[in-house]
């Protein structure tokens, strides 16, 4: 019998992915300003811990750059039509990573360029792990199904939080009082609690 994934997390083994946080959907995405401070903990907690990331654009030329809050300024950025962010430049960067099995995914929006990501992932095997409250649609209910959807794919749901403790796996990390500085403050609240009785859980 095959051994169910679990979805351990792993400092060693991690990738963080940051989907399309640009300019252009700062007044169309729901909790816009809450998705992208939610994204940049998660961004501080992998330069802490030494993470590789991944930072999509969405045609850049007409929606944007990155905005500046995320904190992303010195990264790469990849610019994509697609919505998968799995390019060709993109899976040529992960395969220069060693012993990968897990992708941390932030951004927006859920049920387009997030779970299509999400599925090309899967599909090759690794471990998703969705921030749920690092991840936004205009539309609640296309990133409720999304979610709902992902999950059904065998994605994991998580959140900034609870992805941040399970990498550090130990209080006694060396780094550990850094990231407890970042997860010190809750993390901004993203519109998730209205779901909690639906299919996100269920």
């Amino acid at each position: 019998m095959a051994l169910r994934k679990i979805g351990k997390l792993s400092q060693k083994s991690s990738v963080l992915f940051l989907c399309d946080m640009q300019e252009k959907f700062r007044n169309n995405i729901a909790h816009f300003p809450e998705i992208v401070s939610v994204a940049a903990r998660m961004l501080q907690a992998a330069q802490v811990l030494d993470i590789p990331v991944v930072v999509t654009e969405q045609y850049p030329k007409g929606l944007g750059p990155t905005v500046p809050e995320l904190g992303a300024q010195d990264l790469r950025k990849y610019s994509k039509t697609c919505f998968s962010m799995l390019t060709p430049q993109v899976e040529e960067a992960l395969n220069a990573i060693p012993d990968l099995r897990s992708v941390l995914l932030c951004g927006i929006e859920t049920q387009a360029c997030i779970m299509s990501t999400s599925l090309d992932l899967l599909e090759k095997g690794l471990d998703v792990h969705i921030v749920a409250d690092a991840c936004s649609s205009r539309s609640q209910v296309d990133r409720l199904l999304a979610f709902a959807r992902m999950k059904q794919s065998g994605a994991f749901l998580t959140t900034s939080e609870g992805a941040i403790l399970q990498l550090a796996r130990d209080a006694a990390h060396p780094r550990f009082k850094e990231l407890q500085k970042i997860i010190k403050d809750p993390a901004a609240d993203s519109g998730l609690l209205p779901f909690l009785r639906g299919p996100l859980l269920g």
